[in-house]
């Protein structure tokens, strides 16, 4: 079954940690440079200056300013979508893969 049709009830139960990061999002072989709201170990919420739809899949980069630590690479569904008064859009994703 696809991400998009889970019962979404149980979000709360893991924590969020807000980190408002620069990403980049890699879509049908296009980068598109973005913001990470806030993660958790399953998903993200993610600010967005293209538009997306639910049942997308991301590759989301976040680079690391440190030299000893690494980014975070992973393979992600849209699974919820809101748009913003700026023509941005927030996105919910899942997190299916780290890579």
């Amino acid at each position: 079954m696809s991400q998009t049709g889970r019962d979404y009830s149980e979000k709360r139960d893991f924590i969020r940690m807000r980190v408002d990061a620069d990403v980049v999002l890699i879509h049908a072989g296009d980068e598109v440079s973005a913001v990470c709201i806030d993660l958790s170990s399953s998903g993200m919420q993610v600010e967005a200056p293209r538009q997306f739809a639910v049942g997308d899949r991301l590759s989301v980069r976040i680079d690391s300013d440190h030299a000893a630590l690494s980014g975070l690479e992973a393979e992600t569904e849209v699974v919820w979508v809101k748009a913003q008064d700026d023509k941005t859009q927030r996105l919910g994703l899942t997190i299916l893969q780290m890579t």
